[in-house]
């Protein structure tokens, strides 16, 4: 009988010391949870501001690489459709250098929405200027560019543009 009641306490404890081990475990796993989430929320506070600024500034880089709006400001500049690719050019990758670390805070199909829309508009660029002789009137460069801007259908900097409002959205 005493073997009998030996067992019954040993299982009562073992089950007392399991039901203090769930506890605990329970507890603690919560406790982990809450500081996780807590850490996310303080990450949160801080990149989400570095996001949307990165957002904003490669829609600002957008808009200002569109062809109307770089010759707008840079047409006066130059003396010949030459020197007008040149300034067109180095003032893109100087946007661009300027702006390439935004990235880290862009997913990647919308960073490379950004680097090809780049791409595409130095090429309009380039392709103009094969077509235009370099001692001719920056104007007439101006005139190709825009020609070549009004053949495409889709701009490549506003489908950039699209695909970057339509991520900030999905931040929100």
């Amino acid at each position: 009988m005493e073997i009998y009641v030996a067992i019954a306490v040993v299982l009562c404890v073992a089950m007392f010391t399991f039901g203090i081990y769930l506890t605990v475990t329970t507890v603690l796993d919560k406790l982990s949870e809450r500081q996780k989430w807590d850490i996310r929320s303080k990450n949160t506070e801080i990149t989400l501001p570095l996001r949307i600024q990165a957002y904003e500034r490669m829609c600002l880089f957008l808009e200002r690489i569109i062809p109307s709006n770089l010759l707008l400001r840079l047409v006066p500049s130059a003396m010949s459709a030459l020197e007008l690719q040149h300034i067109l050019l180095q003032e893109i990758r100087d946007e661009y250098n300027h702006n390439v670390a935004q990235q880290l805070y862009m997913s990647n199909h919308a960073w490379e929405q950004v680097t090809n829309a780049m791409n595409e508009t130095v090429a309009i660029i380039n392709q103009a200027a094969l077509e235009v002789n370099p001692e001719a009137a920056p104007s007439d460069l101006a005139k190709k560019i825009f020609s070549h801007v009004i053949e495409k259908e889709i701009q490549p900097a506003t489908h950039a543009l699209k695909v970057l409002k339509e991520e900030v959205r999905t931040i929100f």
